[in-house]
Formats: C-alpha cells, structure tokens, sequence
C-alpha cells in the first residue's frame, strides 16, 4: 500500500488529510500527519480570542477527532531525504526514527518573521498560535487590575500601553480587537479612564492593509483614531529593551505589551532541514499543480501546499507572480491537492492551481470592519457581518461551526467574560505557596572521643588487653 507522509497538521496539511479521507478508496494508500501539536488553529479567528469573544479552545480542529482514516503523529519533521523518501521524526519524547514514504506533502506552514532588533526576541509576543492569543488576552486583563491599584504615572502608562508592530491585516485585526477590548474594560474599573490608555501601531511603509485600496486603508485609519489609536507611518523599531519601545523618529514608547505581526516566513526548520529544491525567499518550489518541481522538472512523489510553497499564481494577481500566504489560498490549494495526488497513484493527469481572490474582509472590533472586492468596498457594520459569516463559514466541521457561533450568540446576551487566567501558566504556584515541606534534619551530635586506657588504669598499668595476653602465654607453657 503506497506510504503518504504530510508534514504539518497546519490549514494546508489537515485539509489535506481530510480530503483524502473523502477521495481515497479503502486500501489505495496509508496517510501518515505529522505536526508537533495535535490540532490545527484557525489563525482568522486569533484576533477575536485575543479580545475574549471566542473561546480560545473552540478555534482549533483536533487532529485525531476529526481524522479517523489518519494515522497521527505528534512530533517534529527534523529532516526529508527525499533521495532515499525518508523522513526524520523527532519527539518531545524518546529517540529519533526515519519514517519512509512513497509520497511526501509538506504543508509545514509560516513561523513569525522577526528581525535582529535589540530586544525583540526577549520582550515581543507574536500573533500565529492559539497560546499567543490567548496570552495577549491575559496580559491586557491582568494589566488592567494591575494598574486599577497605582496612581497616575509611568508605571501605570506603561501598564496600559499596548505595542503592535506590522500593519497588515494581522496586525490592524488585532489592534483594533484590543482596542476595543480595552475600552470595554473601562466600565469595571472606575479608577481608570479612556486617556489613561494607550495603542500605538508600527508600520515601516506608509500606508497600512496594502491588500485592500489605498482610499479604504484610510478609512479603517480614520475609524481607529475616532477611538484614540495612535498609527505611526513610515516609521520603524529600532529596539525594544526592557520594553522600551525606540522608534526611527526618536520616539520610546514604554510598554508591557509588544504584539510582533512585522510579516511570516516558511518553517525554517523544515525547509532547511530537507533536500527539496527552495527558491530566494525560503519557500519550496513548487509546480501550478502543486507538485514540487520546476515547470520543466517535476521532482516525483513530493508536493507542497500553503505558506510554506512557493506556488505560481496563475491569474497573474499575485505578489511576484506567487500566490500570497493566506487561508484563502492554503485551503483552496489543500483541497485541490488531495485531488492531484489521487488522480496520480491512479495514473490520470493533475490539475493546475487556479483562484481568483474572492476579497479581502477584516474584522475592527465589535460591530465594525472592512471588505474589499475587486473595486467593490463596504465599511462598518455590514462589513463586520460579512467578516463574521464568512470566516464562521469557513470554520472546518460543523462541529466548530457551532461552537464558534454559540460563543458569538452568549457574549451578545451575557457579554465577554473579561477575566484573565494568567496565572495558568503557572498553576501550581497557590499549591507551591501552601504544601507543607518537611523540616530541616538536626545536625548529628559530634562523635565523643576515644578513651584512653592509660588515662584510666594509670601511666605505668597493664591494660586489660595485656593481662590477657599473659595470662594466654602462660596457659600455653
């Protein structure tokens, strides 16, 4: 039975696995997923998890519920010899061991592109995981209590001073939420005001969200400085040590919360790891019909989907002749390869990649956001609609579905639960506070010193150890 291995349970390789679930016959072929964590999160919706209007559990797909054809795997792809068509597969646990396969997906996706900024690495949090989100989320939640106790000062400004580099979509999602996020706090904490918060956006070009028009870019502007938000234009970070945000403009910005959305790159870890051809900018090579390869050589039994490929987009709209990196596409693209790869372990043609951007949508906060088609705009509330029917149709499994636009239906009843579980990082500090240990042991007495004998039976007398012995000779003669 032919071995296909996919590698990255990400939105590429569990569609992936799922569509083949639905296309292959029983004995045609054994699927192998293999991602270090055992579910794939649907990154549209971390905005909204890191404003607390979904709960964070409910935006991730488990793998080994939903794929029940699948074997799954939870471990790291270290390396590809596709030479040899094997695959290193390194667990958190226990040793190393080389996987064979006959046909190879690598749908390993985007890690967050950072640069050597003093600082960074140490103070920023970026925005591609389901615990990030869920950490920013906390963050601003204890932060407030924090400061709800402190006069006015730079340690409460500090406190309240939120950070977000990169203004793409990503970024504009997120600050936007915690914006509104934070402005709805403010009815729980009277000892703080509107003024007393602060949001500031990094953006190195000079306009923001280049996927929509430039007259739309400057309405979402418009809209996030109505509701007190700072946007820094043609401006750059030059370091963030201690969380002291330094601009190009000479400007620091002091602030316990640096969100990092400055861009993504392919996994390094897989894609430097393998033998597979990479183009200039990190990514897999990969044909139209998603095969890896060239357009005058196709690499046999390899395939690659998502952020990690480097896919030619056929109608021309693409950045460099590329398809971008979104889940419009690494969806599209998954689906379609689990056709091409079945078409071909049964000897019939693949197709070629071809899709059309159907718009672009984002989400500004309650009941406000932006779509963008084509030369078709909308603004506002039936934008925010559009945003929310759409990604909420896009949620794999009707399971998800459900769970998803329940969250939406209580928080418009109840609200949003505004309170921090920050301290689940480390859960067992009341435990630690409290366990009763045991004492420190006494210290042993000091053994008393040898006895000696003269000191007893005096200077010049035998010892007893001496009478003995003469009283031994002389039995013996």
């Amino acid at each position: 039975m032919p071995k296909i291995l996919i590698v990255g349970g990400g939105y590429a390789g569990f569609y992936t696995a799922w569509k083949l679930e639905k296309h292959l016959r029983k004995g045609e072929a054994e699927v192998t997923i293999v991602d270090p964590l055992p579910y794939m999160t649907y990154q549209p919706f971390l905005p909204e998890v890191a404003a607390g209007e979904i709960e964070a559990r409910h935006v991730i797909v488990g793998l080994r519920r939903h794929l029940k054809k699948t074997r799954v795997v939870t471990a790291k792809v270290t390396g590809i010899n596709h030479a040899t068509k094997t695959a290193t597969i390194t667990p958190a646990d226990g040793e190393p061991w080389q996987e064979s396969y006959d046909q190879i997906v690598v749908t390993a996706g985007a890690v967050s592109r950072t640069f050597p900024i003093p600082g960074i690495a140490d103070n920023a949090i970026g925005l591609k995981t389901i615990e990030e989100a869920v950490a920013i989320r906390d963050r601003i939640l204890t932060n407030f209590d924090r400061a709800a106790n402190l006069p006015a000062g730079p340690e409460r400004d500090r406190l309240l001073t939120v950070v977000v580099v990169g203004g793409g979509f990503a970024g504009i999602e997120v600050f936007a939420e915690m914006r509104a996020l934070a402005s709805s706090l403010l009815k729980d904490y009277p000892q703080l005001t509107f003024d007393d918060t602060h949001f500031h956006l990094i953006e190195a070009m000079s306009r923001i969200m280049p996927e929509v028009s430039l007259k739309t870019s400057e309405w979402v502007l418009k809209s996030l400085a109505k509701r007190g938000a700072y946007v820094h234009l043609d401006t750059q970070v030059t370091g963030a040590i201690d969380g002291n945000v330094e601009l190009s403009t000479g400007e620091t910005i002091p602030s316990d919360l640096i969100v990092w959305t400055a861009g993504v790159m392919a996994n390094p870890t897989v894609v430097r790891g393998g033998d597979l051809p990479v183009e200039e900018r990190g990514r897999i090579r990969t044909r139209p019909d998603l095969r890896v390869g060239t357009a005058e050589e196709v690499v046999e039994g390899a395939w690659a989907a998502g952020d990690v490929s480097a896919v030619p987009d056929l109608t021309g709209a693409g950045v460099g002749g590329y398809c971008v990196p979104n889940a419009q596409h690494a969806v599209r693209q998954a689906k379609l390869l689990a056709k091409n790869l079945v078409a071909v372990l049964r000897d019939e043609l693949p197709r070629e990649y071809v899709h059309h951007n159907l718009g672009a949508v984002a989400g500004l906060g309650l009941y406000n956001g932006v779509f963008q088609s084509g030369k078709l705009s909308i603004k506002g509330f039936f934008a925010w609609v559009a945003h929310r029917g759409y990604h909420g149709l896009a949620m794999p499994s009707w399971e998800r579905k459900w769970r998803v636009i329940g969250d939406w239906w209580h928080n418009f009843w109840l609200n949003r639960d505004n309170v921090s579980l920050q301290t689940v990082q480390n859960p067992r500090y009341v435990f630690e506070e409290f366990a009763a240990r045991p004492r420190p042991a006494a210290p042993a007495p000091e053994a008393a010193p040898a006895i000696d004998p003269k000191s007893v039976v005096g200077e010049n007398a035998p010892v007893a150890g001496a009478k003995a012995d003469k009283a031994d000779k002389v039995a013996a003669n």
